[in-house]
């Protein structure tokens, strides 16, 4: 009715109803039954607890926030001061700084050094993997300072040295000097303009200061392409001396305390992990220590592009897991139609079938983090280690886009909006498939393995008969997949074919073990049984949804 004045009252045109609560303030580790249970199983049970208690500081809605802050505001590059000097400092926004901080407390970028003991790998796996669920950009720093400790090894005096630094736990974001700090994180730069991935085209020079060969010093002249977490104390990088391509530490400082020319050209305007930043960098003299053999580079800084495989696969299954966890959260609270989503039948195929991919992913990465730790004392885990790295490296990763997508969908427009945290892990999906090398480059070191180093594959598939007889379609998957591994007949005109019949053999075998069979069989009836469709959501239907979904539900009580 009309006021006295004639014009109607204000009044409220909606209320918000119908909308799903943040999925905020639980614990990423007790919500996630798959790492729970595959945690426990792959040996890292006696570390629980701290796993515990990062996913729960991961969780909390402040931590949550931060990872947001952190990708809103990209860092920013100084490259001078306002007299003109050369800075070559990159800020960062201070919820960059306070994740790092976070993580480098909880032990992410050196536990199985600070603690060699069994379980400690697929430990920080866990603890990697729920990070990227929340801050992807702050894993690169972390990896690489984890990964660089076997490469430093190869030269003794420089890793008495680092080392120590390395498993300091106190994060320092200041541009000091090494030793002046309680500990410090490493980054790497190895390729550039003109040969990317085929590292044995850089031209970057090495020119010795004095004495030539492993721990002595040099200086460099050259660039460098991609150089990840500018910001670092110290970079592993690739160089050429008159024996061939080498590996060197360079340092922020000089021994002598002044800073060591690093010139930052720019940061790369990335489609993800914005939060980090990469750059482009000179060389115009900068000092360098070559760390182990002279001409033998990629050998030496290969065992740290094994542990950042690693990582890639940890941290694909990461951002998998959240994505199905978003979904799943929304579609137990929306209603669609008079009904919840969660309830009806399509819908339930697509997230049962998210689920199962999720599950598959986290018992892949745990696994393999087990072969880290037992690769010390068992040959037969190095070997294992060695192949199936590059082959869930390979998959996972390649997994990861479209499953995020999938689950984006199932929030509609709500997910593809920024306030959604949906977009930020769709745009992160794509790097952990390029970074590390790309599709091709991983299986082609596949069919490396295969030739020079036989007992992986060996390894390999006495991994996957651990499984058999226990799921026909499995047993005649492996069979066939047996007869492919013996064909050397164009072998890498089909590796991608070749590797991604290795995956999936590798996680249904897994899943056949361990797993409910309610997860195996469907795992087995879509990946393996020839009735697959070519999206999410189309498991056969007498998959177990009710049950599948329960299991993979985040649980929002154990906080």
């Amino acid at each position: 009715m009309a006021t006295r004045e004639g014009r109607r009252p204000m009044a409220s045109t909606h209320e918000v109803t119908n909308q799903p609560t943040a999925l905020e303030d639980y614990n990423l580790y007790d919500s996630d039954v798959a790492l729970v249970e595959g945690l426990q199983r792959e040996g890292g049970g006696p570390l629980e607890a701290r796993v515990r208690d990062f996913g729960r500081t991961l969780g909390a809605r402040d931590t949550l926030a931060l990872g947001r802050l952190a990708n809103l505001h990209a860092p920013e590059l100084r490259t001078h001061d306002r007299f003109g000097h050369r800075a070559d400092e990159v800020e960062y926004h201070p919820a960059w700084h306070e994740v790092m901080r976070l993580a480098m407390a909880h032990e992410v970028h050196n536990l199985p050094w600070r603690h060699p003991k069994p379980g400690s790998n697929a430990a920080r796996m866990a603890m990697l993997s729920m990070l990227s669920q929340v801050e992807s950009g702050s894993v690169c720093p972390l990896t690489m300072t984890y990964a660089s400790v076997p490469v430093l090894r190869h030269q003794k005096e420089i890793a008495a040295e680092w080392e120590p630094r390395i498993l300091g736990t106190e994060y320092d974001p200041r541009v000091a000097p090494a030793p002046e700090k309680s500990a410090v994180i490493l980054g790497m730069a190895m390729t550039e303009k003109q040969g990317g991935s085929d590292l044995r085209t850089n031209t970057t020079r090495a020119h010795a200061l004095g004495d030539s060969g492993p721990g002595a010093d040099y200086e460099l002249v050259g660039h460098k392409w991609f150089c990840s977490a500018p910001m670092s104390d110290a970079f592993l990088t690739l160089a050429q001396t008159d024996r061939g391509l080498s590996c060197f530490l360079v340092p922020r400082f000089r021994p002598d305390g002044t800073r060591n020319p690093i010139h930052i050209q720019r940061l790369k305007d990335k489609l993800g992990n914005r939060s980090n930043a990469s750059s482009e960098v000179e060389y115009p003299g900068t000092f360098a220590r070559m760390v182990g053999e002279e001409g033998r580079g990629i050998r030496t800084i290969i065992e740290m592009v094994q542990h950042t495989r690693l990582d890639c696969v940890g941290g694909s299954a990461g951002l998998m897991r959240q994505a199905v966890a978003q979904a799943i959260h929304h579609a137990e609270q929306r209603e669609a139609f008079g009904r919840r989503l969660a309830e009806q039948p399509l819908m339930q195929n697509v997230l049962a079938d998210l689920a199962v991919e999720s599950e598959a992913a986290t018992a892949l990465m745990l696994r393999l983090a087990r072969a880290y730790d037992e690769a010390v004392a068992d040959a037969s885990q190095r070997a294992f280690a060695r192949i199936a790295t590059a082959v869930a490296k390979f998959w996972i990763c390649k997994r990861a886009p479209h499953m995020v997508y999938e689950a984006m969908e199932c929030l509609g427009g709500n997910g593809y909006v920024e306030e959604s945290i949906l977009p930020r892990l769709y745009r992160e999906a794509p790097v952990n498939a390029i970074w590390e090398g790309s599709g091709n480059v991983i299986c082609l070191d596949v069919l490396r393995a295969a030739v020079r180093e036989p007992e992986s594959v060996a390894a390999f598939l006495d991994e996957l008969r651990l499984a058999r007889g226990a799921d026909r379609r499995l047993d005649a998957w492996l069979a066939a997949l047996e007869s492919e591994l013996a064909d050397t007949k164009e072998a890498e005109l089909r590796a991608r074919r070749v590797v991604e019949r290795m995956a999936l053999a590798l996680q249904a075998a897994l899943l056949v073990r361990h797993a409910p069979s309610h997860v195996s069989d469907a795992f087995c009836s879509a990946r393996l049984d020839g009735d697959a469709g070519r999206v999410f959501g189309t498991l056969p239907a007498g998959s177990a949804f009710g049950a599948i979904l329960e299991r993979a539900t985040p649980r929002l009580a154990a906080r």
